[in-house]
């Protein structure tokens, strides 16, 4: 089977309505605005109301960037959903589906948190570049104020909701440039959202632990260490791999964990400011959402155009992180 190419031709992104901004945060914990925006550089987030769902926000974000592929839902052949706030816990990847009307594609969620989006793109790129399938769409969505402790003025502050999304397309050009995935099981207990049973008696002999999970549990310390750390080391080998210099790459796009991240990121890899894309700002960590929302705000916006080479970094819970260097457009 001979090799494809792939090609990013679409991008969509989808909120929820309600913003809840950094002065209202102070009615449920003990904060401020200053506190939050100067260690975090957050103001504002946007969260879902218990009538809107993940599979909502993910369709909205799915049909803006089919739209903008130039194709239909039809011609999709494989959804891959990028999420840890699944509306279903066996999965929302075909609820997607069917609010598409993407009745050809086959569907299913892949679960790397915060690294999401970017293992989605990757796992994509599998399927393509082997011929199976010619037109894959990568959505990355969140809703983590279902999870968090919104008494805990450490992780409540962070999250936000959303989703993005790209369209994937075979071609006779190859514009993922090249790659690289990690994942070390041993740090997992610095960011989890963990699963806690209470105990049930069935019969004499056998007890069932009745299903639950706790709130979303971090270590900022040891998260910002890491990730400080471990990102440009792989953003490094990723671009060897795509034999580019970073002098070369046009814009810097991590997940938006938060603004000390992306400077000491940046710092380190020596990528000027006015090439680091950020919207942490107004949107939070919205977890794998947070790489697709920023990527098709700043298309939108005509800042990033046809050819510019992106390199795009996720880093999270697992822990999970991993680099991907490409070019946008046809």
């Amino acid at each position: 089977m001979q090799n494809t190419g792939i090609i990013i031709t679409g991008s969509g992104s989808a909120v929820p309505a309600a913003c809840l901004e950094n002065s209202a945060m102070t009615a449920l914990v003990d904060t401020s605005d200053e506190w939050i925006t100067t260690r975090t550089g957050i103001k504002k987030r946007r969260i879902a109301s218990e009538k809107e769902s993940l599979s909502g926000l993910a369709a909205v974000a799915s049909l803006q960037a089919i739209a903008m592929a130039g194709i239909t839902a039809q011609d999709i052949d494989l959804i891959l959903l990028a999420t840890s706030t699944p509306d279903d816990l066996y999965g929302s990847a075909c609820k997607v589906q069917a609010a598409l009307g993407a009745n050809r594609a086959v569907a299913f969620d892949l679960t790397a948190a915060c690294s999401g989006f970017i293992f989605g793109m990757v796992t994509a790129a599998q399927y393509v570049n082997t011929g199976v399938f010619k037109n894959v769409l990568v959505v990355g969505a969140d809703i983590h104020s279902r999870w968090v402790n919104w008494q805990d003025r450490t992780t409540c502050v962070l999250f936000g909701d959303g989703a993005g999304a790209v369209v994937m397309q075979a071609s006779s050009s190859n514009n993922l440039l090249g790659f690289e995935l990690r994942s070390d099981g041993s740090q997992n207990h610095y960011l989890n959202l963990g699963y806690t049973a209470q105990s049930q008696q069935l019969t004499k002999d056998i007890t069932v632990g009745k299903g639950n999970y706790q709130h979303v549990t971090m270590n900022g310390k040891e998260v910002y260490r890491f990730a400080a750390q471990k990102v440009p080391e792989v953003i490094d080998k990723a671009l060897f791999r795509a034999n580019i210099s970073v002098e070369n790459v046009d814009w810097l796009l991590l997940h938006q964990a938060n603004q000390r991240i992306l400077d000491a990121v940046a710092q380190r890899l020596g990528i000027p400011d006015h090439k680091v894309i950020s919207n942490l700002a107004n949107y939070g960590n919205t977890s794998a959402a947070s790489i697709p929302l920023a990527l098709d705000e700043a298309v939108r916006a005509g800042k990033i155009k046809n050819n510019h080479i992106i390199a795009a970094s996720g880093f999270g819970a697992g822990l999970t992180w991993g680099a991907a260097i490409f070019k946008w457009g046809k």
